[in-house]
């Protein structure tokens, strides 16, 4: 995967989302990025990856609202 790879969730149905942003990071090698795109902010999924993948990945927000969350994620 690339550098810049960027993943626009807004569309996807919400059950799916997960299990998606999931299946995306795991491609990632260490030292990789997805730009993820949202119109919630993700804390959630923050939560998720730390609780089940502690110390694996970074989480910046590249912007904050009010209709669009862009995260970046980087693999550690």
């Amino acid at each position: 995967m690339n550098e810049t790879a960027e993943l626009d969730v807004r569309t996807i149905p919400p059950a799916r989302k997960h299990p998606t942003i999931h299946a995306r990071l795991e491609e990632l090698a260490p030292g990789e990025t997805l730009t993820l795109l949202n119109d919630h902010d993700p804390r959630p999924l923050r939560f998720e990856l730390e609780h089940d993948h502690p110390g694996a990945f970074t989480f910046e927000y590249a912007e904050s609202g009010p209709e669009i969350w862009r995260i970046i994620i980087r693999r550690s």
